[in-house]
């Protein structure tokens, strides 16, 4: 047995279903639904604001070479959220900057005047946002987004959550003086009440979801992703372009971003892009498969909480449509021992926190360079430079405990 195969072995990696994009148009120029669901200039002022904040520091891109060598690639990329703004996931990019500007332009709607996003974000405006309140729906990281730049901004929320997100996330979201209500049903249940319950009281929704009709919000959250693929690009090595990007689904939103992001920078040249999602939540998979938009429900929870999705952006589907090149589904049975593997450390390899959420796009590579065909398919090689994203840290820390064990308490 070699030792990729031993690798996935171990970790019990398995890619489940596996889609090419015939509609997907590698090595061309972005074709123009792509820049009108997220355009350059969009990305380029969330960039700027972001990366203005007091706070404001870039995570870590971790190389993997003893991964890499394992499982028969030339490089391998990790880019690290677990400590972004001190939230510990890449959401924290998202949901903050759509809160603040969404708050300003009610306030200059209110006011009959534009808003000063820095008296805003100075306190200046406490009175006014005051009488504003931010709402959402949330399986954890995007709800403790928008609590945060709620909290900012001086402005109430309300952060409803399904029957399965965790204890420890509602206690996050509580934490920044968010008041949760749960709602039972799926994610996707929760999405429908909060908007429901927005428009009768005339709350503010803060959604990373888009629908018709519901779209300017979702891209402003999803603008504020791309610092986190931008920062990724920067800090690649200024001879490697990426081949390949494994990446979460979700809803598509933070897939949809990253990809644009990637377009924006190389073009034709951008890398083979993979969309990695978990069985029970594959909406992106069976739209990419029927060749439109497709929602479904969520029967079963996946222990990937943050991609326990059934609804599709809008936006997000408009650019994977044709910049996803493939999409795979994969089992949750990889997913502890993979976190416990990265929080060991492998060889050469730094110890990671990652959260469960994190390792989809790192499990789904594994799986993948261990099935002869599909590694062909996908032209995964010994030359292959591979990014990826650990888009969460140890977000719920007894969840955390729970599947890496004992290593846990080393690192938190």
């Amino acid at each position: 047995m070699t030792q990729k195969r031993l690798l996935a072995k171990t970790l019990g990696a398995e890619i489940a279903k596996h889609h090419s994009n015939l509609r997907a148009i590698p090595k061309q120029p972005r074709p123009e639904i792509v820049d009108s669901a997220l355009d350059d200039l969009t990305c380029s002022r969330a960039r700027a604001l972001i990366t203005s904040w007091s706070t404001y520091e870039p995570t870590p891109l971790h190389v993997l070479p003893s991964l890499a060598h394992e499982i028969g690639i030339a490089r391998l990329f990790y880019k690290d959220e677990a400590t972004r703004f001190g939230l510990g996931s890449f959401k924290a990019l998202g949901g903050a900057y759509a809160v603040l500007h969404s708050v300003a332009e009610k306030i200059s709607t209110q006011r009959g005047t534009a808003t000063d996003i820095e008296a805003l974000m100075t306190g200046q405006l406490n009175e006014a946002a005051g009488e504003i309140t931010v709402v959402t729906a949330t399986d954890g990281n995007h709800g403790r987004s928008v609590a945060w730049g709620a909290k900012n901004v001086g402005c109430r929320c309300v952060i409803y959550m399904h029957a399965e997100v965790s204890p420890g996330r509602q206690s996050a979201v509580e934490a920044f003086g968010a008041q949760v209500v749960r709602v039972e049903g799926d994610y996707g249940e929760s999405v429908r009440q909060a908007a429901q319950d927005a428009a009768t009281n005339d709350w503010l929704l803060v959604s990373d979801t888009a629908w018709p009709g519901y779209t300017d919000i979702p891209r402003l959250v999803m603008a504020g992703y791309t610092v986190m693929s931008t920062e990724a690009m920067n800090q690649l090595p200024p001879t490697v372009t990426p081949t390949h990007v494994f990446i979460q689904g979700g809803c598509g939103g933070l897939a949809g971003a990253v990809c644009v992001d990637l377009w924006h920078r190389y073009e034709a040249q951008r890398p083979l892009f993979i969309v990695a999602e978990p069985v029970p939540a594959d909406c992106l998979f069976q739209s990419a498969v029927a060749g439109q938009l497709v929602n479904i429900s969520v029967t079963r929870e996946s222990i990937m909480g943050g991609l326990s999705c059934g609804e599709v952006s809008l936006l997000g589907w408009d650019i994977l449509e044709s910049g996803a090149d493939h999409f795979l589904t994969i089992d949750d049975d990889a997913v502890g021992p993979l976190m416990k593997q990265l929080a060991q450390g492998t060889g050469d390899d730094p110890r990671i926190v990652a959260g469960e959420a994190a390792v989809a796009g790192l499990a789904s590579c594994i799986a993948a360079s261990t099935d002869t065909d599909l590694r062909q398919t996908l032209d995964l090689n010994e030359n292959s430079s591979v990014l990826v994203f650990g888009t969460e840290g140890a977000t719920d820390p007894a969840v955390y405990r729970q599947l890496v064990g004992s290593v846990a308490d080393d690192l938190l």
